[in-house]
């Protein structure tokens, strides 16, 4: 049986007729051409080439072969052509969905590393609530979604992303702003603008008060972190709110504070279970926690 490199190397000789030529269009050696030529002849048992004039021509007996070979040719350059096409992301589609708190700025900075690998990728992200993501999952409206929280479901795994920090937003003319750092009992002396505590996402806010005994009071209640900064920045109160919404850095009128608890959660990519996820998806998770990892050394450097 005729290998591929064989094919590929009757083929080169058939379309420039000349062992040279055919050497010259492969970017190897006359001689490697030469060799290879005559192994196949060998393997077929009939002679392939008439060499006249330093030139070679296809025997009679080979021409039913030739015939093949262009064949298989065609197939293996429609095979390179789709390789290259997915390895481009033509024609291809990732869906990825995300709670808003990463989707603000992190998913973003993501899809923009996958879409320089993948420049031809169609992308559809969906921002979602924690608890539309099993629906979203198991429906097949996409194949992964990135989570501040993970929830226990015998269709779901939940693959960590990266560890996050809250930190306490106030605005520019607040008492607070000209400090570096603060307690969570001198946030607690303040009415705050948050998501709702009993939300899977306030809960994460709602803990760094909690585990300490304080009791704290929202004034204004906010679905998203966005918002919650944005209204900071109108100077109607302060909040709590993670490193990851904070990253997109588009909310002027806000002094950003450490706190001085420890206020790291965890968060999670949620998947199905009894689906592998494309490599598309796969080059999304890998970009997202490179992300979200480098928000939390920032952070860290800062201390």
């Amino acid at each position: 049986m005729l290998t591929l490199r064989q094919i590929e190397v009757l083929r080169a000789i058939m379309v420039t007729g000349t062992v040279g030529g055919a050497a010259r269009l492969l970017n190897v050696s006359s001689p490697g051409i030469s060799r290879v030529m005559k192994h196949a002849e060998t393997v077929v048992g009939v002679k392939l080439f008439n060499r006249k004039g330093g030139r070679y021509t296809p025997t009679r007996e080979a021409d039913a072969i030739f015939s093949q070979v262009n064949g298989v040719y065609d197939k293996i350059e429609d095979l390179q052509f789709v390789i290259s096409r997915l390895r481009h992301g033509t024609n291809a589609e990732l869906r990825i969905a995300s709670v808003p708190s990463i989707a603000a700025a992190m998913v973003p900075r993501a899809i923009a590393d996958v879409r320089r690998t993948f420049p031809n990728l169609l992308i559809e992200v969906d921002i979602l609530k924690l608890e539309d993501a099993i629906d979203y999952i198991l429906l097949g409206k996409g194949e992964l979604v990135a989570m501040s929280y993970k929830l226990d479901h015998p269709m779901l795994s939940f693959e960590p992303l990266a560890r996050g920090q809250l930190k306490c937003i106030v605005p520019d003319s607040h008492a607070l702003a000209r400090r570096a750092g603060v307690t969570a009992r001198e946030i607690a002396d303040y009415p705050l603008i948050g998501v709702d505590p009993n939300d899977p996402y306030g809960r994460i806010m709602a803990n760094l008060f909690t585990s300490q005994g304080l009791g704290y009071e929202v004034t204004i209640r906010a679905r998203f972190g966005s918002t919650v900064c944005a209204l900071v920045g109108q100077g109607l109160g302060i909040a709590v709110v993670d490193a990851f919404t904070l990253a997109a850095g588009q909310w002027p009128g806000i002094k950003v504070l450490e706190i001085i608890e420890p206020t790291s959660f965890q968060t999670y990519v949620a998947l199905r279970k009894d689906a592998a996820p494309s490599s598309y998806g796969e080059r999304f998770v890998v970009a997202l926690r490179r992300q979200m990892d480098a928000v939390s050394a920032a952070r860290t450097r800062k201390k």
